[in-house]
C-alpha cells in the first residue's frame, strides 16, 4: 500500500469522528469542518511521519482543536480591540466631486492613473514613483503631465502652470 492509499484509508476511517469531536468542542459545524480540513491537510503533508504514530487520529484531533483555539483567540482579540477603540466612525456617501474624480481616473491609461494617484494621493515624489514603478523619472513626469491634462479635460477644468510641472 502506498503513502496516499494509507492516508485515504485513515481519512475515511476517522473523518466523521474528528468532525464530531471538533463540532462538540466548538458548537459550530462550519468551524469544525474547516478546522478538520486544515488538520487533515497538515497530516497529509507529514503523513510519512504521522502515519507511523501509534494514534495518528489523536494528532489530527489535537491539531484541529488547536486551530479552533487559535480562531477563538483571534475573535476574542478582535472583540477586545473593538471594545477598546469603539466602532468605526460612520462615513457618509462620497461627494459628487469624489465620484467625478474616480470616474475620470478610471478613464485614464493605467500608467497615468498610477502616476497621478501615487504623486497626489500617496504623496510620493517623482523619484519615489520612478523607483516604485521601475521607469525613469522623465517618464513619470511625462505620465503626470499627460494624466493631469487628460483629467482636466474629463473634469472640465484647467490645469494651473504650477500643477503641470511635477
Amino acid at each position: 500500500m502506498d503513502r496516499d492509499e494509507g492516508f485515504e484509508e485513515f481519512y475515511r476511517a476517522t473523518r466523521h469522528r474528528i468532525v464530531t469531536v471538533l463540532y462538540a468542542l466548538s458548537g459550530d459545524l462550519g468551524e469544525a469542518q474547516d478546522a478538520a480540513q486544515e488538520a487533515y491537510v497538515r497530516a497529509w503533508q507529514r503523513w510519512q511521519r504521522i502515519g507511523e504514530y501509534g494514534d495518528p487520529e489523536a494528532w489530527v484531533r489535537l491539531v484541529g482543536h488547536r486551530l479552533l483555539l487559535n480562531r477563538w483567540r483571534k475573535i476574542r482579540n478582535g472583540i477586545t480591540a473593538y471594545r477598546r477603540h469603539g466602532p468605526a466612525t460612520a462615513v457618509g456617501p462620497p461627494s459628487e466631486n469624489t465620484v467625478a474624480l474616480v470616474t475620470a481616473l478610471r478613464q485614464l491609461p493605467m500608467e497615468q492613473r498610477e502616476a497621478i494617484v501615487l504623486h497626489h494621493l500617496a504623496d510620493l515624489s517623482v523619484a519615489d514613483i520612478a523607483l516604485h514603478t521601475g521607469v525613469p523619472a522623465g517618464t513619470v513626469k511625462a505620465r503626470l503631465a499627460r494624466g493631469r491634462k487628460a483629467l482636466a479635460l474629463l473634469l472640465g477644468t484647467t490645469v494651473s502652470e504650477e500643477a503641470s510641472h511635477a
